[in-house]
């Protein structure tokens, strides 16, 4: 798994799922003027303190800018393209395991951002979450632990797995 300069983990986007975030976000910097615009509209309204327009546009204006960021740096650090081709469970691989010793009791998914959701009919878990920690570089017939939110270990095997699109 390669990681950014800083140590964090390099994100896997498909390149279908990197053109409709960048569209999204050039779609969010060009709403900009219109979301100033709502501000200095509702600001002529009055008193700020009792202004809920105002606010609203402001707190829009923040959610909005803090979308625009996280995507600028996830384009920028993102690896584009056909998933990796891994000797282990990796970001941009789908997953197959068996929880605890029922071989029957399977669950089939991609290991990779949940801004590739869109993209794919397949669950996806974060390589960040309990479950995806846990089997990154595991390699098939190896079984690994983790804990679930609720605080209950889970014990699971990994299957198989192949890079997403294979």
């Amino acid at each position: 798994m390669s990681t950014t300069d800083k140590g964090a983990p390099t994100t896997w986007l498909s390149q279908d799922a990197y053109d409709r975030l960048q569209a999204e976000l050039n779609e969010m910097i060009a709403n900009r003027p219109a979301i100033a615009a709502e501000i200095n509209a509702r600001r002529e309204e009055g008193d700020l303190r009792e202004n809920g327009g105002y606010h609203a546009a402001r707190e829009e204006q923040g959610k909005a800018e803090g979308r625009i960021r996280y995507l600028q740096e996830l384009l920028r650090v993102a690896q584009v393209g056909e998933a990796p081709n891994a000797d282990k469970v990796a970001p941009g691989t789908v997953v197959t395991i068996h929880f605890d010793d029922d071989t029957d009791d399977t669950e089939t998914f991609l290991l990779g951002s949940r801004e590739i959701a869109a993209t794919t009919d397949l669950t996806v878990y974060s390589p960040e979450s309990a479950l995806g920690k846990a089997i990154l570089g595991a390699r098939p017939g190896q079984t690994v632990t983790y804990t679930a939110p609720s605080g209950a270990d889970i014990k699971v095997t990994v299957v198989k797995f192949a890079p997403f699109g294979s």
